[in-house]
C-alpha cells in the first residue's frame, strides 16, 4: 500500500543562511531552524551580536556559526555566502531578513539619503544575496528562499515611503523570482510581518502598542518574533514544495480588518 504521506517535514541537516540574525525576528528564525536540526549561519552587521547568538545556540547543542555581514556591501555578500557554503558543504535555504527602518517625510532634506539606504539594505541586498546563493541552491535537493518584507508593502504609513517602497519591491522581486526559478524547483516566498515586538518597535510606548493592536489587529495584540519565525521556517520544509510566489502577512489579522 502506498504511504498516505510521502513528503518530509524534517529540516535536520539543512544548511541555512539567515541575515540580520543577531536580534529580533532573525535571531528567532535562526533559533527555530537550529532547534529543528539545521546548520545555521548567523549573519549580521553586528558581529558581536551574531557571535553571541551562535554561541547561545551551540551551547544548547545546536549547529551554528557566526559571520559578520554588511548587506549593503556586495563584495561582502559574495564572500560570506561562499564561506558559508564552504563551511557547511553547501546551502539549502536563504532567509533575507536583514532590515532597517526608514521614516522620512517626502520634503525633508534627508529624504534622498533615507531612500538610498532603504533600497540598498531592504531590496538591492536581497537580490544580491539570491544571486550569490543561487549556484549553491541549485545543488540542493530542497532549495528555498524566503524574503522578509512588511505589511508596509501592502498598506503604508505616512512619512514611511522609502521603507514602504523598498518592501513593496521585495514582494515584486519575490513573485518574479518564483516564476523565473520555479522550473528549477527553487521556491521563493515572502513574509510580511505586521506589528511585532522587536527593537524596531521598542520606541513605541507599551500603552500605545496596546491601543493600536486593539484597534487594528484581529488578535488584538502585537506578535512575537518567534511567531513570525515559525511561519518562515514552515515555508522551508521539504514538504512545502508546491508553495511559491506567495506573499504571506503574519500580522495578527491587521490586513484582514476594515476597521
Amino acid at each position: 500500500m502506498t504511504a498516505i504521506t510521502q513528503l518530509s517535514r524534517s529540516l535536520k541537516g539543512s544548511r541555512v543562511l539567515v541575515t540580520g540574525a543577531a536580534s529580533g525576528m532573525g535571531r528567532a528564525t535562526a533559533a527555530v531552524f537550529a532547534s529543528e536540526g539545521a546548520q545555521v549561519a548567523v549573519t549580521d552587521y553586528d558581529a558581536d551580536g551574531a557571535r553571541a547568538v551562535a554561541d547561545e545556540l551551540t551551547a544548547a547543542g545546536h549547529q551554528a556559526q557566526a559571520w559578520h555581514l554588511d548587506v549593503s556591501d556586495p563584495a561582502a555578500i559574495r564572500q560570506v555566502t561562499a564561506e558559508v557554503a564552504k563551511a557547511f558543504g553547501g546551502l539549502d535555504i536563504l532567509i533575507n531578513n536583514a532590515g532597517i527602518s526608514g521614516f522620512s517625510a517626502i520634503d525633508d532634506d534627508q529624504y534622498d539619503a533615507v531612500w538610498s539606504s532603504c533600497l540598498a539594505v531592504l531590496l538591492t541586498a536581497q537580490q544580491q544575496l539570491v544571486r550569490a546563493a543561487l549556484p549553491f541552491l541549485r545543488q540542493s535537493a530542497h532549495p528555498r528562499i524566503v524574503n522578509i518584507a512588511s505589511t508596509e508593502a501592502l498598506g503604508a504609513t505616512a512619512q514611511n515611503s522609502p521603507y514602504a517602497a523598498a518592501k513593496a519591491g521585495v514582494t515584486g522581486l519575490t513573485r518574479a523570482l518564483a516564476v523565473e526559478l520555479g522550473p528549477e524547483g527553487i521556491t521563493v516566498n515572502c513574509i510580511c510581518p505586521g506589528p511585532i515586538d522587536t527593537a524596531m518597535t521598542a520606541f513605541v510606548e507599551p500603552e500605545h502598542k496596546q491601543i493600536f493592536a486593539r484597534r487594528r489587529t484581529a488578535l488584538r495584540r502585537y506578535g512575537s518574533p518567534e511567531e513570525v519565525a515559525q511561519i518562515t521556517v514552515s515555508l522551508c520544509l521539504p514538504a512545502s514544495s508546491y508553495l511559491t510566489g506567495a506573499v504571506i502577512p503574519v500580522d495578527g489579522g491587521l490586513m484582514a480588518r476594515n476597521a
